[in-house]
């Protein structure tokens, strides 16, 4: 019997993925104090990349060191020497080597925050327009960029795809979704420019097509390029799946290799299977909430119109999950993250059948705890607690594997919570920029 998972997949640019499961981007905060690739990065990588997946997407690397999504983010800022200078690209290959031992691909994810740089980790935000992101208080109004900026920042882009490649990775991601700056161009409410840049789709989209082109014409036909794109905001007022199917249908002459689809932002954190206020938020498909990936539903309308491969990731928890996803066709790829913060080797399992369903650990940890920190509670700080203890949860159990020890399953997640925000402050104290 042909196991659809095992089946490789061959790209538009003729490179091929030796199966069908990605471990898709995670945010690592693993980089030093001058923004640069670690050991950490090498051994958490390589551990990865034994563990079977066709593919792997690093967490955001930053184009500008001055507005990062967190402390510990790589950062590639072509405008600051050192950051491609010869030991910064040393480290960059290091990483690489690591990350592909097991025959598998490791693209790199570029990447702005924008708005989303909270104020212990950035001076000045930056974005479309002054649209500052409320929530805890923890976000500055951002400053709108200027014309030229916004050109300036296409070519960064460009020039860190070149430098991925030239590292060792084997391809990119341009990361077009969960409210960071390219995102936050693509959506009514952060962008409310009346220039070039916003206004109608097309012209909100354009600060990302340009970005893609760029990377294209940059890296060459025979190189992976791939974009995350959010298939709604849940937003009202938003970035709306209409919109979404409107800039697949720009994306498509772009030469792409890879769409993934996912959703949400830090305002409607969907991405995460969770929501953010009640006021704000688009009610979900009815017949989304009953299935186990978070944005199949959408990806199916996405296919109809997506002339390139697709992967949709978040909320995969069983084989016969997946495999009915690839035997429809909505999606080529099967997207995990958490899964392999606690189970590195959980694509060799999957592969092996050895398992049929994601670690029963997984499904546990979903299950949203009771009163206070609940998600159905009309409260946006309990919410946030629930969502930002369960990232630091798996934080954590990313930090043991990159220093080489094995996952701690009994961690509380109010614990996770409050050495999540210690250990980003810290790093943010240390930041020599």
């Amino acid at each position: 019997m042909t196991d659809p998972l095992a089946q490789p997949l061959r790209l538009p640019c003729g490179a091929v993925i030796p199966n069908r499961l990605c471990k898709a981007a995670m945010t690592e905060g693993l980089g030093d104090a001058q923004l640069r690739a670690t050991d950490r990065h090498v051994r958490l990588y390589r551990a990865w990349s034994e563990g079977g997946a066709g593919l792997h997407i690093t967490g955001n690397v930053m184009i500008d060191r001055h507005v990062i999504e967190r402390p510990g983010n790589v950062a590639i800022d072509t405008s600051h020497p050192p950051s491609v200078d010869a030991e910064a690209r040393a480290r960059l290959m290091a990483w690489a080597a690591a990350g592909t031992v097991g025959g598998n691909g490791l693209w790199m994810q570029i990447s702005h925050a924008g708005r989303q740089s909270p104020r212990y980790a950035t001076r000045q935000p930056v974005g479309p327009s002054e649209v500052q992101l409320d929530l805890m208080g923890n976000y500055a109004r951002p400053r709108a960029l200027r014309e030229d900026e916004i050109l300036a920042l296409v070519q960064r882009f460009a020039d860190v795809a070149v430098i991925a490649r030239e590292t060792g990775f084997t391809g990119v991601q341009v990361h077009g979704a969960h409210g960071y700056l390219l995102s936050s161009f693509l959506s009514p409410i952060t962008n409310r420019r009346t220039d070039a840049w916003g206004g109608s789709l097309q012209n909100r989209a354009r600060f990302l097509v340009e970005t893609v082109h760029a990377v294209r014409k940059a890296v060459g036909a025979d190189f992976p390029v791939s974009v995350k794109l959010n298939s709604d905001d849940f937003r009202k007022g938003g970035f709306s799946s209409a919109d979404c199917l409107g800039v697949v249908q720009l994306l498509n002459g772009e030469g792409l290799d890879l769409l993934e689809v996912s959703g949400g932002n830090y305002e409607q954190p969907r991405l995460l299977g969770m929501s953010g206020r009640d006021d704000d938020a688009v009610q979900v498909r009815e017949s989304t909430k009953v299935r186990e990936a978070y944005f199949l539903d959408y990806a199916a309308a996405i296919r109809r119109v997506a002339r390139m491969p697709m992967m949709v990731t978040g909320g995969f928890r069983t084989r016969a999950g997946m495999e009915a996803a690839l035997a429809t066709g909505d999606t080529d790829m099967i997207g995990l993250g958490r899964p392999f913060c606690t189970h590195p080797d959980v694509a060799r399992r999957l592969l092996a059948r050895e398992i049929d369903e994601l670690p029963a650990f997984e499904r546990r940890l979903h299950l949203r705890p009771r009163g206070l920190l609940s998600p159905a509670s009309p409260w946006l700080l309990p919410k946030m607690v629930n969502v930002l203890g369960a990232q630091g949860w798996y934080y954590q159990q990313m930090d043991r594997l990159a220093d080489g020890r094995a996952p701690d399953l009994s961690r509380g997640m109010l614990r996770s919570f409050v050495r999540y925000w210690w250990n980003d402050l810290s790093k943010a104290a240390r930041l020599r920029r």
